[in-house]
């Protein structure tokens, strides 16, 4: 079996593209084909199986010349109309099997959203798609109002993560940041109006009282640079807030790993890959309550300046003892395996390719 994803390749490193990146080297390392078709305006050299066509003629190319059984259509955000045509776009190529996984943590109670029925062309594009996979509970119910059958929906959440690799230490001027200021506070987010970065950026005034050499890191890229890099320009402690930018994804880790603690403040998000992260790698999290944050996240509400410090506060003020870290397991991995087993009426155990845990 050949699966091509399509979605966003990095660079840049969002988590959508985590979890493509991550599911893709799972299936190779399986021996599965796994061709990508990147689907963002980024423009890249044509290289070890991944494409970056510059236009939907070159997408339909490459639809009917690679070799796969299934398409798997990775997206994250919004479900526009372009994504709902590229859904009947692959739906339409005879004798391939489709699944579609939604990684949004807002559209659910968007307006959008909350207007999804079953008649409009969202809802005959997802109905079209041989299995998709949710990511949270609310996204189930999601597709369910577009009218898709329950049992052809799976909830597996995004991926664990990928932190291993030789730690390089973290590049200038990320390292002379850490070397200055104790503790470093990092958060990983794109910034755009949804992270409520202005928060975070007045916690750390306010925490400098307790804690005169507070740093905070920032990492990411969006609509919102100028607007942001102004904010921290604007403060007087403006030298303890560095905005880092989008960097290589080993590089993120090894920042993560290095704070003190992990920042996820947010209007709405969903089932973030960089918390999973920060987790795994021992670093404690405090994140703005979206009623899904996984087991060990210290809960805020959000847009709450005063909780987002007490709960810092109290965080940093306890000893620091060895940092206990998450499973690294591919059980998420495992599921989407498992789903495309299933879909394509493959014999489990006639290959041991195939063969995953039940």
């Amino acid at each position: 079996m050949n699966v091509l994803q399509m979605g966003p390749y990095p660079p840049p490193h969002g988590g959508v593209q985590t979890n493509l990146v991550a599911l893709r080297k799972y299936l190779l390392d399986r021996g599965i084909g796994c061709p990508v078709i990147n689907l963002t305006r980024f423009r890249g050299e044509d290289r070890d199986n991944v494409y970056y066509p510059q236009t939907s003629f070159g997408v339909i190319r490459l639809l009917l010349q690679l070799n796969y059984d299934l398409i798997h259509l990775h997206v994250g955000g919004n479900l526009s109309l372009r994504h709902a045509g590229v859904m009947l776009l692959c739906s339409s190529i005879p004798g391939k099997k489709t699944v579609f996984t939604f990684h949004s943590g807002g559209y659910p109670s968007s307006d959008a959203g909350r207007r999804a029925k079953p008649g409009s062309l969202r809802g005959v594009a997802l109905r079209r798609m041989d299995g998709i996979i949710a990511v949270n509970q609310e996204l189930v119910e999601l597709f369910e109002r577009f009218g898709v059958a329950r049992e052809r929906i799976r909830l597996i959440p995004p991926h664990a993560v990928e932190t291993g690799g030789s730690a390089a230490g973290l590049p200038e001027p990320m390292s002379k940041f850490y070397r200055e200021h104790d503790p470093v506070l990092v958060t990983v987010s794109g910034l755009e109006p949804e992270y409520d970065l202005p928060l975070q950026i007045e916690a750390i005034g306010k925490l400098r009282t307790p804690f005169p050499r507070i740093g905070l890191a920032i990492i990411g890229g969006g609509s919102q640079e100028a607007a942001i890099r102004q904010l921290v320009e604007d403060q007087a402690y403006r030298e303890d807030l560095l905005l880092c930018g989008d960097i290589a994804h080993q590089t993120t880790l090894e920042a993560i790993r290095a704070a003190a603690l992990f920042l996820r403040t947010t209007w709405y998000d969903g089932d973030s890959i960089s918390v999973r992260e920060a987790l795994h790698l021992g670093t404690p999290v405090v994140a703005s309550d979206n009623g899904m944050r996984p087991a060990g996240v210290h809960l805020v509400p959000k847009s709450d300046l005063e909780a987002l410090c007490r709960s810092v506060e109290t965080l940093l003020r306890q000893p620091v003892s060895e940092r206990p870290t998450t499973a690294s397991g591919t059980e998420n991995l495992d599921a989407v395996l498992r789903f495309y087993t299933d879909l394509a009426g493959e014999k489990r155990g006639a290959d041991p390719r195939l063969a995953v845990p039940r």
